[in-house]
């Protein structure tokens, strides 16, 4: 490495932002610039559904570190920076403003884009002036600037997003109403125990929520001085109606893969990274919402949407561009904060033959374990953080428990873990 070697990180996210810091950190000798599309410092995204929604977290509280940080660590921020293409021959970027910038090693961190809610009376790239999606500061602030007392909230979609926003939104006193197409809530990422736990504090604290609910259709009104007619009601497929002031869309999220394409590099539902996250350019690595990896845990190739994994693969993107040892690499986990309730989740539950509870689910204090042939495979701890962090250890190592101890509160987790894992 010679010290007018340029790394290019397009994208000031989670992964981004880490992935400059942790590359200085490792000794990247040579001007490092962090590109970004918003006007704002690298800041945290999860609490943009939750405290910062309602009220509890300010604006400045959210960036991931202040602007003397990468100051300090000789860090360029280009923000408000739309890379607009990549010419691998010549290593270069064009960005949207007619800018070019030459890099030696270029990481791609583009993160994901909410995915549209598209239907009858409603086409792709139409903006109703009361239809918002979650992603960005600035669709935190147009959403709150909506919630009010009485405002009728419609969200669309049930996932971890939607009900956290439902949450919030009560603070306000807004009447809301969660419509999701699956039989129940949070059908794609947990069992349906906790769904249906989930299910009844949300109605219990006034949300209603309406499953098995597919929108076939809007119906708009245009208002004076909006340039779109807003959504006055949606339609489900069977005919149900719900009135709505405001909309917001949680129906998951598309991958920012089109630089990556239109590159020529490999993309498989995400841009395709191996262990260090180098993508198929060895010049080139990437991390964050808009990758896939191979998972040695499960097996197969994984596009996970999550914090930790962000941090991780940067991590590993900057030993890799320094020439370090790869940091070890955990079992996936996430986090939802709902209410007074803290759900903390590790590995992914999907196809488990079993679900074991532990712990009593009236208490709101409670873990439910996920096996697939005796094996833990993923785990999710309501208010009990010593048993998430025991089940990380479970889930990590692909342990075979005893399933009648694992549900006996009087057995200690504490030692079933230590006989599963050593």
């Amino acid at each position: 490495m010679v010290q007018d070697e340029t790394l290019l990180v397009v994208g000031a996210g989670h992964a981004g932002a880490e992935l400059a810091i942790a590359a200085r950190q490792a000794g990247w000798a040579g001007p490092i610039v962090l590109m970004g599309e918003e006007p704002e410092l690298p800041y945290h995204r999860p609490p943009l559904s939750k405290a910062y929604l309602h009220g509890e977290a300010a604006r400045e509280a959210l960036q991931l570190r202040g602007a003397a940080a990468y100051a300090a660590a000789g860090i360029e921020l280009d923000a408000a920076a739309r890379v607009v293409g990549i010419d691998r021959e010549v290593r270069e970027v064009r960005l949207a403003d007619g800018r070019t910038r030459r890099y030696a090693r270029l990481a791609l961190c583009t993160g994901g884009r909410p995915r549209p809610l598209v239907t009858e009376g409603l086409a792709a790239g139409d903006a109703p002036s009361n239809l918002h999606y979650l992603r960005t500061l600035a669709d935190a602030d147009a959403i709150r600037s909506g919630l009010r007392e009485g405002t009728r909230l419609v969200v669309v979609g049930g996932g971890y997003v939607g009900l956290e926003l439902a949450a919030s939104a009560t603070k306000f006193g807004a009447r809301v109403s969660v419509l999701e197409a699956q039989p129940r809530v949070l059908s794609r990422v947990t069992g349906a125990e906790v769904s249906a736990f989930y299910e009844e504090v949300h109605r219990a604290a006034g949300v209603e929520l309406l499953t098995d609910f597919s929108v076939a259709r809007v119906e708009r009104v245009q208002q004076p001085d909006a340039a779109h007619a807003a959504i006055v009601a949606l339609v489900g497929q069977d005919g149900r109606r719900v009135d709505a002031d405001l909309v917001v869309a949680g129906i998951g999220m598309l991958p920012n893969v089109e630089l990556a394409v239109a590159a020529g590099l490999d993309v498989d539902g995400g841009v395709v990274v191996d262990a260090g996250a180098v993508t198929s350019d060895p010049c080139i690595v990437a991390a964050g919402d808009c990758t896939v990896q191979h998972s040695l845990l499960y097996d197969r190739r994984l596009r996970l949407e999550s914090v930790p994994n962000a941090l991780e693969q940067a991590r590993a993107a900057a030993a890799t561009l320094c020439g370090k040892a790869l940091p070890a690499r955990a079992a996936p986990w996430f986090w939802s904060d709902q209410y007074d309730l803290k759900l903390q989740m590790v590995g992914l539950s999907q196809g488990h033959d079993t679900c074991v509870l532990r712990g009593d689910v009236a208490s709101r204090k409670f873990a439910a374990f996920y096996l697939r042939e005796g094996i833990v495979i993923a785990a999710d701890a309501i208010n009990r953080p010593a048993d998430f962090m025991l089940a990380k250890r479970l889930v990590g190592a692909a342990a075979r428990v005893d399933v009648i101890a694992l549900g006996d509160e009087s057995a200690s987790l504490k030692d079933l873990v230590a006989a599963a894992v050593g």
